[in-house]
């Protein structure tokens, strides 16, 4: 750009060029920078709360430590040293954090975060790594190991993959197949909010490694479980309702314990009227079973106390649960398992059952409706806007029932055009741009279908347009590639989609992609 035949002005004037290039290469987007901010402020509350909850496991597995030493004691001492490693690297990190935004005067205008010059300077030094970075690098693999040999062996392997920091030799792969030292790949060249943000996600993969290994250590229980006082009852059924006259086989369980935990007596009352135990209801480990009626439609309440043996003495525990009962059926219910809607092109998985009749007596019909299995339907709607589903049985007592219900045929939407999975107006290298694939995708549509290109059109400015076969650009797509300019558009349309498994089904027109080339 400045060989030795230009004037010195024309040297300078290339210079200029040349850094207003590179200012444009690391603008970044306000838009992307606030979204940076505001998600290392969610990360940093985030880490606030388990910090809290960190603190309170760690007192429960105190508190354990006293009651059973030879259980917990060693657990709590492996759980303290974890908390002082965590505490100490978490330290370390927002030390660090706090050297970033020293010189920033507004910590919550991330908009003028968008430097590297910071960490660039603090951790890189030309080709190698300066002392900043080779104690980051240290800070990190430190941690790694001297937790990983103190938490429980089932978490090993998420320690070591939550602070990994690349391969056997540290080095990542990109995209481009190329290999890149890990601490370079993370963080030279990045904004700084960006590095921010990163840094902030460490300290929560620190506290999340924290608190696994506490909750570990405390197998799930906390002190507050242990006492009788603490209990609550819920009930137990094999269905959630019942027909009127049906009899009750409902449960009253305790929460919170074991199932060993045997009522020595219970005073229960259905609706303020006395239950009487061999009659109503018998005592049980982990309860009392029910064997009272369902009674009349409409809502019951069973309340009263159930009495537990603790250290010689009877402990209540209150009983206040209600449970429903409705009457017979009438009519089929028959709902789509996905939407009020069902979709030509695919099968529309579909239940179709009526209450009080077994699956396998109901028949159900409609144009494109198959079986699957008990009271599973699959729905394929041919032509028309709409598609009526007819549901028939007979009840117990002989009662003939028949119900229909409509639904809406839709077709399925308009696929977006995507390169590398990214869709719209995205920027990218030349060399990315030979080697990507052309997809279309379906957003936020209710079924995953796989989507295949069998074609496409591509335009470069100034060159003519190629009709391209395949999902990848060919011999003549990639030369009229070579003579776009940097920040050209390059647009790629009229791509040819198709259901993988329904290619007869036309999908409607794929939206196009414009890819601008960045170098």
């Amino acid at each position: 750009m400045a060989s030795g035949k230009d004037s010195p002005r024309q040297k300078m004037v290339n210079l200029m060029y040349l850094v207003f290039i590179c200012m444009l290469a690391l603008n970044m987007s306000k838009e992307v920078l606030a979204a940076f901010g505001l998600m290392n402020e969610k990360m940093e509350v985030s880490n606030k709360k388990t910090t809290d909850n960190n603190i309170a496991f760690l007192e429960g597995l105190e508190t354990k430590a006293s009651e059973d030493a030879a259980k917990y004691a060693e657990d709590y001492k492996k759980a303290q040293k974890v908390q002082k490693l965590s505490q100490e690297y978490y330290d370390y990190l927002e030390a660090l954090k706090n050297a970033m935004t020293k010189e920033v005067e507004d910590p919550t205008d991330y908009q003028v975060m968008d430097k590297s010059d910071y960490l660039d300077q603090k951790f890189f030094n030309g080709e190698g790594l300066a002392e900043g970075g080779k104690e980051f690098m240290q800070k990190i693999k430190d941690y790694r190991a001297e937790v990983s040999l103190l938490v429980p062996a089932g978490l090993k392997e998420s320690v070591v993959a939550r602070f990994e920091t690349g391969d056997a030799n540290g080095k990542v792969e990109k995209k481009d197949k190329t290999k890149q030292d890990w601490i370079n790949y993370h963080y030279e060249g990045f904004p700084l909010i960006a590095s921010l943000t990163k840094i902030t996600a460490l300290q929560s993969d620190i506290k999340s490694t924290e608190e696994d290994a506490l909750k570990a250590m405390l197998e799930g229980n906390l002190t507050s479980q242990v006492s009788l006082k603490n209990f609550a009852t819920s009930l137990d059924a094999t269905k959630s309702a019942y027909y009127t006259g049906e009899k009750y086989d409902g449960k009253i369980i305790i929460s919170k314990t074991d199932n060993s935990s045997k009522p020595v007596k219970a005073a229960l009352t259905l609706d303020g009227r006395k239950l009487s135990e061999g009659t109503d209801y018998t005592l049980e480990d982990g309860g009392v079973k029910m064997l009272i009626s369902a009674g009349t439609a409409g809502d019951h309440t069973i309340a009263g106390q159930l009495f537990f043996m603790q250290d010689g003495v009877e402990i209540p525990v209150d009983v206040n649960n209600s449970f429903a009962t409705i009457s017979m059926p009438n009519a089929a219910l028959i709902a789509a398992d996905k939407m009020n809607v069902v979709y030509r092109g695919v099968a529309n998985p579909m239940t179709i059952s009526i209450p009080g009749i077994p699956n396998n007596k109901v028949r159900a019909s409609a144009p494109g409706l198959k079986a699957v299995s008990g009271s599973k339907y699959v729905m394929t709607p041919g032509t028309g806007r709409t598609v009526k589903i007819t549901a028939s049985g007979t009840l117990p007592d002989g009662k003939p029932i028949n119900s229909s219900s409509e639904f809406r045929i839709k077709d399925i939407p308009s696929p977006t055009g995507s390169i590398r999975g990214e869709t719209g107006s995205v920027k990218m290298p030349r060399t990315n741009l030979e080697v990507s694939t052309i997809g279309a995708i379906l957003d936020d549509f209710d079924f995953d279908l796989n989507i295949g290109v069998s074609g496409f059109k591509f335009k470069v400015p100034g060159q003519p347009t190629i009709v391209v076969k395949g999902r990848k650009l060919d011999s003549r797509a990639i030369s009229a590639l070579k003579r776009a300019k940097r920040g050209d558009m390059v647009q790629i349309f009229d791509i040819e989609a198709y259901i993988t498994n329904n290619k007869s089904y036309r999908l409607k027109k794929v939206s196009s992609v414009l890819v601008e080339i960045t170098n």
